[in-house]
């Protein structure tokens, strides 16, 4: 569920909740508006969320330096770098 769908159900659910006045007796309109509103600002909160995780960049570089000496062969050093990007 993204942005237009939370929009949309916080939309039906006011309209829901506090413009219809029609009784029906198998359930409560106004208590099914103030449900769609609370689902609706849920996918709010949870698309906000997907996007701030979606726009969390890393990049990691790996540097070996050779060993010292006239042999070529393992013993060198391996560095690790990390860089976070946060796009928020």
């Amino acid at each position: 569920m993204g942005f237009g769908v939370g929009v949309f159900l916080i939309l039906v659910g006011a309209i829901l909740a506090f413009a219809v006045q029609d009784a029906w007796s198998v359930m409560d309109l106004t208590m099914v508006g103030y449900i769609c509103i609370g689902v609706g600002i849920l996918a709010l909160i949870l698309g906000f969320v997907t996007l701030a995780s979606r726009r969390r960049r890393s990049e990691v570089t790996y540097r070996e330096t050779p060993a010292p000496g006239p042999q070529a062969g393992p013993g060198g050093n391996v560095e690790r770098t990390e860089h976070y990007r946060d796009g928020i």
